[in-house]
């Protein structure tokens, strides 16, 4: 499989707490920042990108308990480019939202 066709599938079959997390990232919701969904940087596809000011935002689940190794790389090499990434817990998002978009605002308007 192409990445452009693993993005729009990805897309298509967002985690609920993925769904839950870009309705309220999209159409600039959030600050007036724009976000992007599955979005490659890279090489690499981020689960939500904030191209100005370099936010990358990972939702994880019990997968990435499995690879941290993998994501150290990644997140390294992303680093590098200038980004910076948040890392949130599915349950944190599903347990409470409004603590997380408090913290990706903060990270927002911390550059």
């Amino acid at each position: 499989m192409h990445l452009r066709e693993k993005v729009r599938a990805l897309r298509r079959n967002m985690t609920p707490p993925e769904r839950i997390l870009w309705s309220r990232l999209r159409r600039r919701q959030l600050l007036g920042r724009k976000f992007r969904c599955q979005h490659v940087v890279a090489g690499f596809i981020a689960d939500f990108a904030c191209l100005s000011p370099k936010l990358i935002i990972e939702i994880d689940g019990e997968i990435h308990d499995e690879l941290r190794d993998l994501d150290a790389e990644r997140a390294k090499l992303l680093r590098g480019l200038g980004f910076r990434i948040l890392r949130i817990r599915n349950e944190a998002v599903l347990m409470d939202l409004p603590a997380v978009l408090q913290r990706i605002a903060k990270a927002l308007l911390s550059r």
